[in-house]
């Protein structure tokens, strides 16, 4: 029997809730955040935590943290390597923990006393980041030795933890004189209040924004899987014979493919772009407020603006160049976009004499576009893509054939859901490698997309594993259902575990380098990769089986998908060239020069850029473009287009070296995923590849070549 969280309200994590305890009892519980979990890899005791443990967790986290920081910075002995970095690597683990279990539970299945945590401790773990980085004396100590660092014997890893940690300190305004600190402090804080408060209303906003439908005949052409889906997301909210059509977090929604009714698909479309204008979840003063501090912040570290400072610290290392990638994919972009339009329009027409393409219509004529065209239905296609199926023997065997690593499920573990999954994870010589945790399934505590987290980052220095995430958001089918997925959740399942390999293959001494500490324009590459073996030949074969007879795919109907895979891709492509210019540009502005309007600046950046199409809106508005307002990608949307330069060319080495071989995966292992950010990110890849990567493999793949 699985351990779960037993889940009354919300996230009332654990079998003991306030109500139901003893004073007595309540008088000796442990706090279970407070120390080590006795737990296998030390996992949460998902069990056992309760919304409020966190404060008593982080309050101490950071006391003990500061504590060690003072005791490394009033050391009266020379600073040393040991005695300062690897001191400062072994500090402030109990804080670490914490914030990573509360990350995940924030993101994945948050509640209101988790929004309040946040709201209440984002500006004072602001505060804690300062007192650290700022810190004088420490400051000094890492200044010393980054002065002397070509006379301290350091090995590669040891030289890059230092480089990095003292660039770091800079960038965070270790080197400005008091009054500048002081100004970065308070902008610090201020940011943390509205990255809180952004969650919490975009969060919100998609739950309030959802579409409420009273008949069933609204729905017709859903799969007959989505229709009951939406009855049982009905039912969850008390709505009986209704259905509830869920929000996610992109600008157009999967079920504009398939509904019939064009002002259903109107009335689902504008309630997705208009998400965050009015009301209490507007966000608008709130990203701009956002823009502001982030330009004042560039300014006050010496840099121009907010992309500046950002790029200063990638591979791009500038906004020209990653602007320059993006802007030699527009002209193509455009021809193919028109192209599509046109067809589309066309067949509108066949059944509204007269019409203009809108937005709400692209979705669903390309579907059927796609099946006159191809003779491909998206809902016969999802009848071979069963979920289990799919991680079993398509994303765990690719894993297996590349780099010998095998998969065992554990009942054993606590998890804070109960649709979480926990797997074992071993080495082709039977070590552990790690243990990973996969949820799936989408519901109102969840936030939008999909990602992979960390619990626990791998470390010969801590002698620590890694404990890793996926998390996605596909439609829970209603029970006795299987869950059937499209050919895009099929790929996002690739993706995020391409991520979980990232952090599960590291292997480096010291965690502030572990797994996925990497620029961000790098970290997507292994995702994106790891996407390639979704069409490889001879895993496609063993999970692309019908979910009732077990029969593969028909060659017939493989064939047609892969003659339709580059379909519709100027449309996919320019609603993402669309979204990484909004996103570059709001980050382009200096202090100062924010605009007061929204819409109008988002007109402008698409107009400026070629890509004002009235048809293809960005796939992010900025009201709810939750990358670069509440995650890591401010300045920073591009990287999965530079990270799929570099990823279309490394599967290009593949093909060209023999394709999927253990000895290629070990060597891609060995090179790139393991190695974490212990080196240049451009480096890693040269030696790998032999050469700088070129844009010739993405192009191909794309069809713009």
């Amino acid at each position: 029997m699985h351990l779960r969280s037993i889940l009354v309200s919300g996230l009332a994590l654990g079998a003991m809730c306030a109500g139901q305890v003893s004073a007595q009892q309540e008088a000796t519980r442990v706090n279970p955040l407070l120390q080590p979990s006795p737990l296998p890899y030390g996992v949460p005791q998902f069990d056992l935590i309760r919304s409020d443990d966190f404060r008593a967790a982080l309050d101490q986290g950071m006391r003990e943290e500061l504590a060690d920081v003072e005791r490394i910075a009033g050391d009266t002995a020379l600073p040393t390597f040991v005695n300062t970095m690897e001191a400062l690597e072994r500090s402030g683990n109990l804080l670490r923990r914490t914030q990573r279990v509360f990350g995940v539970l924030l993101s994945a299945h948050s509640d209101e006393a988790l929004q309040k945590i946040d709201a209440e401790y984002s500006p004072k773990l602001a505060a804690h980041r300062d007192a650290i980085t700022l810190n004088p004396r420490l400051f000094a100590r890492l200044k010393s030795l980054y002065d002397k660092r070509a006379s301290l014997g350091l090995d590669p890893e040891q030289l890059q933890l230092l480089e990095e940690r003292y660039r770091n300190d800079v960038r965070a305004g270790a080197a400005l004189s008091p009054a500048a600190q002081d100004a970065v402090r308070a902008n610090n804080v201020a940011r943390a209040n509205a990255v809180a408060e952004l969650r919490r209303r975009i969060l919100a906003e998609v739950n309030a924004a959802a579409i409420v439908v009273d008949e069933r005949a609204l729905l017709d052409g859903l799969p007959e899987s989505d229709i009951a889906a939406a009855a049982a997301a009905a039912n969850a909210r008390g709505l009986a014979g209704k259905w509830v059509i869920p929000l996610q977090n992109t600008t157009q929604q999967p079920a504009l493919a398939y509904l019939r009714n064009r002002a259903m698909r109107e009335r689902l479309y504008k309630a997705s772009v208009s998400r965050n204008t009015s009301g209490e979840n507007d966000t608008t003063a709130l990203v701009l407020e956002m823009a502001r501090l982030r330009a004042e912040r560039a300014q006050l570290l010496g840099f121009s603006d907010h992309a500046a400072y950002t790029l200063d610290d990638t591979m791009a290392k500038s906004a020209e160049n990653a602007l320059g990638l993006l802007r030699r994919m527009v002209p193509a972009t455009l021809t193919r976009t028109k192209e599509e339009a046109s067809r589309l329009q066309a067949r509108l027409r066949m059944d509204v004499p007269g019409a203009t393409l809108e937005p709400w219509d692209w979705q669903y004529y390309a579907e059927q576009v796609r099946r006159a065209d191809y003779a491909l239905d998206e809902s016969e296609v999802r009848q071979y893509f069963e979920l289990d199926r799919v991680l079993r023997d398509g994303v765990f065997y690719a894993a297996t054939q590349l780099y010998g690593i095998t998969f065992q499920e554990r009942r054993d573990i606590p998890v804070y859901h109960p649709d979480v999954r926990v797997f074992d994870v071993f080495n082709a010589d039977s070590s552990r490698l790690g243990l990973l945790y996969l949820d799936y399934f989408a519901r109102p505590s969840k936030r939008g997309g999909a990602w992979m987290n960390q619990l626990a980052m791998q470390s010969v220095l801590l002698s620590t594993l890694p404990v890793v995430t996926n998390t996605a958001n596909f439609p829970k089918p209603s029970p006795g259902d299987p869950a059937l997925l499209t050919s895009d959740q099929v790929r996002t399942m690739f993706h995020e575990f391409g991520h979980a390999l990232h952090g599960l293959f590291s292997n480096v001494r010291y965690p502030s380098l572990s797994g996925t500490s990497v620029p961000r324009d790098f970290v997507e590459m292994p995702s994106q990769f790891n996407e390639h073996w979704a069409d490889e030949p001879t895993v496609f074969a063993r999970y692309a089986r019908h979910h009732k007879t077990g029969e593969p795919m028909p060659a017939a109907l493989k064939e047609r998908l892969d003659r339709a895979i580059l379909f519709n891709g100027g449309y996919t492509l320019a609603e993402m060239l669309a979204a990484c210019f909004l996103d570059m540009d709001w980050h382009m502005l200096p202090s100062g020069h924010i605009p007061s309007q929204v819409d109008a600046f988002e007109d402008s950046s698409l107009k400026t850029h070629g890509l004002e199409i009235r048809e293809v809106p960005p796939r992010y508005s900025t009201r709810y473009f939750q990358h670069i307002w509440t995650l890591a990608y401010s300045a920073g949307y591009y990287s999965y287009l530079w990270s799929e330069v570099l990823d279309s060319d490394a599967y290009a080495w593949f093909k060209e070296n023999g394709g999927m071989t253990r000895h290629n995966g070990q060597r891609f292992r060995d090179m790139v995923l393991s190695r974490g950010g212990t080196k240049e990110a451009a480096s890693l890849y040269r030696e790998f590849r032999g050469r700088d990567a070129t844009p010739d493999a993405l192009l191909e793949e794309r069809g713009l070549k």
